[in-house]
């Protein structure tokens, strides 16, 4: 994997619960920080409401526990997009990458 080009600003998001006041929780999401990532689709399919794309991004690594490196779970934001990040792993073959694996879900 060569010629690495980090050119969309993507938003990282941990999520959370907060009280709905009913006695449930509503998800929520906080804003950890903003990464450079290259975003490159891989396989995309038909879903029951529309459609899911599954993307490669790469970012530049973080040591571990630092709120800057990605975890499964978290997703990254850009505008109104969401890609849900499933998997993180070191870059073969680029020093001091990331490869985080997502989805991103759209509506009919």
């Amino acid at each position: 994997m060569t010629g690495v080009k980090l050119d969309r600003l993507l938003t990282l998001e941990d999520p959370g619960r907060a009280a709905d006041g009913a006695g449930g929780f509503v998800e929520t999401w906080t804003a950890l920080g903003t990464l450079w990532a290259q975003v490159v689709p891989r396989s995309g399919r038909e879903a029951a409401d529309g459609s899911v794309v599954r993307y490669r991004i790469v970012v530049r690594d973080s040591p571990p526990g630092s709120p800057a490196r990605p975890l499964p779970q978290q997703r990254f934001s850009e505008g109104g997009r969401v890609f849900h990040i499933e998997a993180v792993t070191e870059a073969p073959g680029l020093d001091r990458h990331l490869l985080c694996y997502a989805y991103e879900e759209t509506a009919a």
